[in-house]
């Protein structure tokens, strides 16, 4: 199952590529806010299976039609460090024990086909695996983590290095919260529909250029690990969002350094969900 936000109202995106609206075709049981569907996960897995989806209306639409199919996350988990080579490339060295974890603003959040404003300073890529929470909890075991998780997603954490890194503390989440700094989408695939999420591809593309190409199972921390740590010392709630790290191949990691710049289109992907794309643009 693919969950979508089209135009702000939840659907989702069936196999001929066209969107049912859900409060429609459930006659209101479930609400049209996209970010509301993912505290009665279960639940409406359970009636989307049963549901006769040939026989709903179905409208099309285009990407540029998509926002964020989590707009409104409480919380919005950002990983650091979490490819070895990655972490290799930026001199910061293997963590010991669970990676840095800071978070990124909401207000970052946007859809995943929009044109991004360039701030001030260099502004950096970095392709992610973003993992939406559905039942949420503490102290959750990695025995039983996937069976917490909604779905998974594509996100573009990215970021500002000259705030991100200004002293005397760095300011990481700032410097990665900038209006529109968090792209995600296109939809939230639901972990039924994914053969082995913890070996997914992730490709950064910069007009026709390859920037990074990995794997989640090159990930020193796997998703599994990283919902029982966190959820040992924060509470995760429904429709939290995790950016699980980014593999090898950032602009601040290359010699010489290397930004994006106006006129630049990113396209972000993960197999077996999809991509997004972004056109960076001066204010």
């Amino acid at each position: 199952m693919r969950v979508a936000n089209l135009q702000g109202r939840l659907v989702v995106v069936t196999g001929d590529g066209t969107a049912v609206d859900v409060e429609q075709a459930s006659a209101g049981r479930f609400s049209a806010d996209p970010q509301a569907i993912y505290a009665q996960w279960s639940e409406f897995c359970e009636w989307w299976g049963a549901f006769d989806a040939s026989a709903a209306s179905a409208v099309t639409f285009v990407p540029t039609d998509l926002g964020s199919p989590v707009p409104a996350p409480r919380q919005l988990l950002a990983i650091g460090l979490n490819y070895r080579e990655h972490a290799n490339e930026v001199g910061m060295g293997i963590p010991d024990g669970l990676p840095p974890v800071f978070t990124k603003f909401v207000s970052s959040l946007t859809g995943p086909d929009v044109d991004v404003v360039l701030p001030e300073g260099d502004v950096d890529w970095e392709v992610e695996l973003a993992v939406v929470i559905g039942q949420g909890g503490r102290n959750i075991d990695r025995a039983d983590a996937w069976n917490h998780v909604a779905g998974l997603t594509v996100a573009q954490d990215l970021s500002e290095r000259v705030l991100q890194m200004s002293g005397p503390s760095p300011q990481f989440s700032l410097g990665k919260s900038h209006d529109g700094f968090c792209p995600m989408g296109p939809w939230v695939v639901s972990v039924d529909e994914i053969d082995d999420p913890e070996a997914l591809r992730l490709t950064c593309v910069a007009d026709g250029e390859t920037l990074q190409d990995g794997t989640t199972a090159e990930m020193i921390v796997p998703v599994p690990v990283l919902i029982e740590r966190l959820s040992a010392v924060v509470e995760l709630y429904p429709g939290d969002v995790i950016l699980s790290g980014t593999p090898a191949g950032v602009g601040f990691g290359r010699s010489p350094r290397r930004y994006l710049h106006a006129g630049t289109e990113l396209v972000s992907a993960i197999e077996g969900i999809g991509e997004i794309r972004q056109r960076f643009v001066t204010a």
